[in-house]
């Protein structure tokens, strides 16, 4: 390689890609980011730079080839953490600073496939772009993702032979579905402004196939149905011999990541994969690889009853075209993922699915003494984390009725007549070797039941706590052993082995105490009555005193048990413990609550919220009566005070009044009363004046 190429890959190439966090433009952004800059790849060797021995001083602080730098816009801005993939991010932009943004850029990429509100923009975008084509500093690459739906009524190559494939040439003769006529009109547009001058402005359309892999689009309603397994059959909708063309999203990336760096003469490209898979054959394979492994076919319009189907996924998902990307396989160096399509790579596919939405199963054993509480901390486990619990009871029971089950369907299916055999020869067994052993399995029979119930495919999607088994050590052993098959190169299943430990304990005393103090209709026919239970809890003990025991048997596999001591009987909810296993554990890792369990939580909120309500109302009353009833306690109180105090005061004025009054009653009162009689005889011009002379010259202390 010369010395001039290198330096035209060193460049630094900014590529604008709108709605940057949503999944088709999400996953093209993170691979283009990851992908160096240059038309030959496969050629550029670390050799090539270490020959050039480029240095800071010529103008390159890195010898390696620069990855693009990924710009544009996010739909959503609630989650404030920048994608670790892009340069930078923009919300809600006004048309003119979105220009802007794009003028600085080298390739512009508009994906519609997703958003209807982003075909009028992209048109507006590329007709900007093109009216500033004579001020470009640099030449630039318009790319619109569009969608095979704009084929969708498209008459056949050849009406004789309907299965002959379109292929990129009869891009002129396609026919849209009657809800994709405005992709296909920007489509036109597109390549219309692209003629004009291709060597500063050339533009592409890639009609992409319906997008899988990774998180999935169109068909993650299949998948998600598949791996909650909440219905025993996965729906086809419509006959399901409709074949859909499809598209790897990281094989549409390295098809885009192609058409950046070699610039191809057609404007119009069709991205599709070599498959040929009808909706038939995708369902089954996805509920097979993922789910109940059934399927059944429903009208069309049940699709329309589901919340997780757009219009535009059902209208995906009915279309029947056939195409053969010559363009791409003849001209384009694509290192394809998934070129034979969906179903032939369907196992990587789903784990893709998993990884990508973080659907990763969590696998819990909880073991402890009798009584601990192992199946109550169990199943809050399982309620928190949404996992299967595995309890041994249960599953035996669960077995024998499955196996009744297959026998009875024999009677109606002659096609499941071997099955039905199978099943009966199965439930036989293992009835015989509970009569032969007074109702309990041998751990032969045990251990395989076990083992299938943690191969299941609830187990494997969403994961499983096993409680209280294995046992012993011996039973771990078989239990947990890897299959030949399996090819793993580790003694164990990885599979089906528990990842987090969990060992309860609490003293004897505490143990017998709590059992003691159990409902006898709880107690009733089972193992913790008063004769059994010390008997159980002493060989619990004598196994867990040997060398070789379960919690040793994970130890050997570097799998350290959670030890967790039960002391206190107040806490009948488990809240401490369960604090401590969420901090073990971790966050879930499904969907989350569904709607339904939203709508239910909110409720159970909302009344737990009037409920405190009610009683912070009902308490404030209680308070505000208590404090009315003690003012007019205090009231009363007070008043029969105040009038014991007047009282007292009239009885000591009474008393002060004695002396005073006795002496106007000897001294005062008859002289006054003298000088009253005397002045009605006289009957003086001014009485007061003759009353007043009277006392005076009368008075005895005066005398």
């Amino acid at each position: 390689m010369t010395h001039e190429e290198i330096h035209r890959i060193q460049r630094s190439k900014q590529v604008f890609i709108n709605n940057v966090d949503t999944y088709a433009s999400k996953y093209i952004g993170k691979f283009l980011s990851e992908s160096f800059i240059g038309p030959s790849l496969e050629e550029l060797t670390d050799h090539d730079f270490e020959e050039e021995e480029l240095s800071p001083r010529d103008g390159h602080q890195n010898a390696k080839p620069a990855t693009y730098q990924i710009v544009g816009t996010i739909r959503d801005k609630s989650d404030s953490k920048k994608c670790t993939y892009t340069y930078e991010e923009y919300h809600k932009l006004d048309r003119n600073k979105l220009l802007k943004q794009m003028l600085e850029c080298d390739v512009i990429i508009y994906n519609i496939t997703e958003y209807a509100d982003q075909i009028e923009e992209a048109s507006w975008a590329v007709t900007a772009l093109h009216e500033k084509m004579n001020k470009f500093f640099s030449p630039k690459t318009f790319i619109l993702v569009s969608t095979v739906m704009t084929w969708a009524l498209s008459k056949p190559v050849d009406p004789e032979d309907p299965s002959i494939p379109f292929t990129d040439d009869d891009y002129r003769k396609r026919r849209p579905h009657p809800n994709f006529k405005q992709h296909i009109a920007v489509e036109k547009l597109v390549v219309k402004l692209g003629k004009t001058e291709r060597s500063q402005f050339s533009t592409y359309v890639l009609a992409s196939g319906l997008q899988y892999g990774m998180g999935e689009q169109v068909f993650h309603f299949f998948f998600r149905a598949s791996w909650l397994g909440e219905i025993p059959k996965v729906p086809i909708f419509g006959k399901g011999t409709n074949i859909l063309p499809t598209i790897h999203i990281n094989d549409l990336a390295r098809v885009i990541l192609n058409v950046i760096d070699q610039k191809p003469r057609p404007h119009y490209i069709v991205a599709v994969d070599d498959s040929k898979n009808t909706v038939e054959d995708i369902v089954q394979t996805i509920s097979f690889t993922l789910g109940p492994g059934k399927t059944e076919s429903v009208s069309v319009e049940k699709a329309f009853l589901h919340r997780n189907l757009t219009q535009a996924d059902i209208d995906s998902i009915s279309v029947d075209l056939r195409f053969e990307a010559l363009f791409i396989k003849e001209s384009l160096n694509i290192p394809w993922v998934c070129e034979a399509g969906i179903v032939e790579n369907i196992e990587r596919v789903v784990e893709e699915y998993r990884n990508s939405r973080g659907l990763l199963p969590i696998r819990i054993c909880v073991l402890g003494p009798p009584a601990v509480g192992k199946s109550s901390v169990a199943q809050k486990i399982c309620k928190h984390y949404k996992l299967h619990h595995v309890r041994l009871r249960d599953t035996i029971n669960e077995t024998t009725a499955h196996l009744e089950s297959l026998i009875r369907s024999t009677y109606a299916d002659e096609d499941s007549v071997e099955i039905g055999s199978g099943a009966q020869e199965q439930l036989e067994t293992l009835k015989e070797n509970m009569e032969q052993n007074g109702g309990r399995l041998d751990d032969q029979y045990v251990i395989q039941i076990i083992r299938d119930k943690l191969k299941s495919k609830p187990c494997q999607n969403q994961g499983f706590v096993l409680d209280g088994f294995p046992k012993t050590y011996d039973q771990a052993k078989e239990l947990f052993y890897a299959e030949e098959e399996e090819g793993e190169d580790t003694r164990i299943s990885k599979k089906i082995t528990p990842e987090i430990i969990f060992a309860l304990d609490a003293a004897d005393a505490f143990l017998k105490d709590r059992v003691l103090n159990l409902p006898e209709s709880e107690v009733e026919g089972t193992t913790y009555s008063y004769e059994c239970f010390p008997r159980r809890l002493a060989n619990y003990r004598d196994n867990n005193m040997e060398d070789e025991t379960v919690l040793n048997y994970f130890d050997e596999l570097d799998i350290q048990p959670e030890h967790i001591e039960i002391t206190s009987s107040d806490d009948v909810d488990y809240l401490v413990v369960m604090e401590k296993i969420v901090r073990r554990v971790g966050p879930p890792q499904n969907y989350g609550p569904t709607s339904e369990e939203l709508q239910e939580e909110r409720r159970r909120r909302g009344e737990a919220k009037l409920k405190k309500q009610a009683e912070e109302a009902a308490e404030r009353e209680r308070l505000e009566a208590e404090e009315a009833a003690q003012r007019e306690a205090r009231w009363e109180e007070w008043s029969r005070q105040l009038e014991e105090v007047k009282r007292q005061e009239n009885e000591l004025l009474e008393a002060q009044s004695v002396p005073l009054r006795g002496y106007l009653a000897q001294h005062v009162m008859p002289t006054l009363t003298a000088g009253l009689i005397e002045c009605c005889q006289n009957r003086p011009s001014d009485p007061i004046d003759f009353l007043a002379e009277y006392l005076f010259k009368n008075n005895p202390d005066v005398q």
